[in-house]
């Protein structure tokens, strides 16, 4: 090809690149060009057939010509992209001095809330916390706490037995209620002591008012003289705390095998009948006693020198009661609307 041939295709070129508007033309006579097949690409394979004389001159030229035709489609290609820009930040306009978009923040479940708040009001009085762990032995769930073999509670329609076992070969249990945590610390700490655990517990049960997997709290004291005074004094404080008014109490005989003689606490609740009017009744709240002598043994303590007392109480029915929820299954139905609801900002949560 003359150099005459190539400065017309180099002119052409140029002009055409210059004349379009869009990038998907300018992609088209990129490939026309300089793709595998292009006009360009297709003379720089014809070198091989020139003589050894015209080789080297014919093959500068063209590659001139390449060059120049690749710096073109690139700056084309800047300026449609800039052209581009500007139509978009024009339709898409942003008005920089409205307000931003409130964040959506989180909030702390009821549940965990009041968890939080028992342990403050515990660490007041002067219990410290423990934790025993969920999957215990039937020994720490059961039989430590004086449970006989043939109670209600140690039977499979009522407790989640697991399959494996411990070290010992005893059976496993998914625990069904925090007082394992009560022989952990008198077996590893011996008395006095004034410990309270509060976490997740296993029952087989549900309806509206028990679920399969709730959370209790646990109060123990062990000491010299401790009476059914001491466990009466600090129970009205500790419900006066958490319900911030005056509680009115009774307290009812009642069985518990880890505990004798034992007792079920009653308050004084104010409702709405379904009249609209408001009306009082005693309501049944958590149940306590004086450590069995049983207990005391089997977790290592002098019965003859040491005495102490215990109660337990649900979490989940003491959230219901504070903040007015009927139905305990909603607590656990992952319900956004629920949590934001009942739900505590994490900067209001007492210390």
């Amino acid at each position: 090809m003359s150099t005459v041939n190539l400065s017309v295709l180099k002119e052409q070129s140029l002009e055409s690149i210059n004349a379009l508007n869009t990038p998907t033309d300018l992609e088209g006579l990129r490939v026309k060009l300089l793709g595998k097949n292009g006009e360009i690409t297709g003379l720089l394979k014809t070198l091989g057939s020139l003589p050894p004389e015209e080789r080297k001159s014919f093959g500068g030229e063209v590659n001139a010509v390449r060059s120049a035709v690749t710096e073109a489609l690139a700056a084309r290609k800047e300026k449609l992209d800039a052209i581009a820009l500007e139509e978009k930040l024009k339709s898409e306009t942003l008005d920089i001095t409205l307000p931003a978009s409130p964040l959506a923040t989180g909030k702390i479940h009821p549940i965990s809330y009041v968890m939080e708040e028992l342990e403050t009001i515990m660490e007041r009085i002067g219990f410290t916390t423990v934790q025993g762990p969920e999957m215990e032995t039937d020994f720490f769930n059961f039989t430590a706490l004086n449970i006989p073999e043939n109670h209600p509670a140690r039977q499979d329609h009522d407790t989640f037995y697991l399959k494996n076992k411990d070290e010992n070969g005893e059976r496993m249990v998914l625990r069904t209620q925090t007082s394992n945590a009560q022989i952990h610390s008198m077996m590893a700490h011996g008395a006095p002591l004034r410990v309270m655990s509060v976490g997740r517990v296993y029952r087989c049960d549900s309806d509206m008012t028990h679920t399969p997997q709730f959370h209790q709290m646990e109060g123990l004291c062990v000491d010299k003289n401790i009476t059914f005074a001491h466990m009466k004094g600090v129970l009205h404080r500790f419900l006066t705390e958490f319900f911030e008014r005056d509680i009115k109490m009774r307290l009812r005989p009642a069985y518990f095998p880890f505990v004798e003689p034992g007792a079920e606490i009653d308050i004084e609740w104010t409702y709405t009948a379904a009249d609209g009017t408001q009306k009082t009744r005693w309501l049944e709240i958590l149940g306590c006693g004086m450590v069995h002598r049983n207990v005391l043994t089997n977790a290592g303590v002098d019965p003859e020198e040491y005495q102490g007392f215990a109660f337990g109480v649900g979490v989940d029915r003491l959230t219901m009661l504070k903040y007015g929820v009927n139905d305990l299954r909603t607590m656990f139905e992952g319900n956004i609307p629920f949590t934001h609801h009942f739900g505590m900002d994490a900067a209001k949560v007492r210390k």
